[in-house]
């Protein structure tokens, strides 16, 4: 076909326009603006947090998080090896060491029993970590209780990346106010987006006031620049926040598309022997940001990269599962607690596409090439 259908593209509802316009209008187009209060109140309001901070992107948040949570050179941080490297990349900016942590089987993120083994190792040893980072994949919320329950069993801070996870829900409470910390993204392959951009929400009043400080290059107060720390340049800008504040209004509605993308791919896709997704508990809402799926070549007589080729040959994007950061060359020295879960969800997990404005059309033609893959899976010999 000649139109390609990507994998997660941005859905404008239109109503970003009357904030954007406003911002020209006004001529608030520098990171300042009423737009930053307006999201942060509005993000607040909807993820049920007292305190929000609009930040340029998912991974500064995840860096001021750790800032905010004393992380510095040497320290230990576990984080969750199935994840975007953007999750493991600050801990190398403070200087710190990543401890990562395998995956269970159930929501595909950080096991709770390997979790527990490296705590009590480092315990032991008298290394007490600084931050337990979990990841809510795909907007697959994580066994929150239990990972909650470790983490003040051993006083150690959760840093929630609910980066995925805008608008899922654990026991009727929004993804990303369970930890210390909860960080968002705003990218352009999210739920929402606002163009580049992220968000840090705590209920510590304090943390977040420190957070935008931090963002705004540290500036002292002082009618010149007077600086006593260490800043960054992190505050999202008046625009993109308008941008953010029309999406924020369809979020509900894109949650449903996206789920809706999934029960299609779920009633379409479970008879076939050796095709798994990713469960959704009772206490689970998941916005389902992206359906991956799991194919175990021994039941299917094809493989997740085999399928993806062939999509990709029929211009439909689909991508693997992300690699397990405890086998990137990048962190090829850094301790890791599990078995193999993660390797196997790489292995065999596929993300089809999964875009809010996905028609009918499209999603059957990409199931009429997915099940032509399996059911004529002798003409896609396996790759060398």
């Amino acid at each position: 076909m000649d139109k390609r259908i990507w994998l997660s593209p941005p859905h404008m509802s239109g109503k970003e326009y009357a904030y954007v316009n406003e911002a020209f209008a006004e001529n608030w187009v520098a990171p300042v603006g009423p737009h930053i209060t307006l999201f942060e109140k509005e993000l607040g309001q909807y993820t049920g947090m007292s305190h929000v901070a609009a930040l340029s992107s998912g991974t500064s948040a995840i860096h001021l998080a750790l800032v905010l949570a004393n992380v510095e050179k040497d320290d230990i941080v576990l984080c969750q090896s199935l994840t975007f490297v953007a999750t493991a990349n600050p801990v190398l900016y403070q200087g710190a060491i990543p401890v990562f942590i395998d995956s269970e089987p159930d929501t595909w993120n950080i096991c709770p029993d390997a979790l527990e083994t490296a705590l009590k190792y480092y315990h032991r040893i008298g290394k007490k970590p600084k931050a337990v980072i979990g990841v809510h994949l795909y907007g697959m919320p994580c066994k929150l209780d239990e990972i909650l329950y470790l983490c003040d069993k051993y006083d150690v801070p959760f840093l929630e990346d609910a980066a995925e996870a805008l608008g899922s829900i654990y026991n009727n409470q929004q993804a990303g106010s369970f930890g210390k910390m909860g960080i968002f993204s705003f990218n352009g392959n999210k739920i929402v987006t606002t163009s580049g951009g992220g968000a840090l929400v705590s209920d510590d009043s304090e943390l977040i006031k420190k957070a935008r400080f931090l963002a705004t290059q540290a500036r002292d107060e002082a009618v010149h620049y007077e600086h006593s720390e260490i800043g960054y340049n992190y505050r999202m800008s008046n625009i993109s926040a308008g941008i953010g504040r029309g999406q924020l209004e369809v979020l509900d509605e894109r949650v449903r598309q996206r789920r809706a993308n999934y029960t299609f791919y779920h009633a379409m896709l479970s008879p076939f022997p050796g095709i798994s997704f990713q469960p959704e508990a009772a206490e689970v809402i998941s916005n389902r940001w992206l359906t991956a799926i799991r194919i175990d070549p021994n039941l299917t007589g094809t493989t997740s990269e085999i399928l993806r080729k062939h999509l990709e040959s029929c211009n439909i994007e689909s991508r693997p599962v992300w690699k397990p950061m405890h086998m990137q060359l990048l962190f090829r020295n850094a301790p890791y607690f599990g078995g193999s879960i993660s390797e196997q969800l790489f292995a065999e997990g596929l993300c089809l596409p999964s875009g809010s404005s996905l028609s009918l059309e499209e999603k059957e033609l990409i199931m009429r090439e997915i099940i032509l893959c399996i059911t004529h899976k002798q003409k896609y010999p396996s790759p060398e």
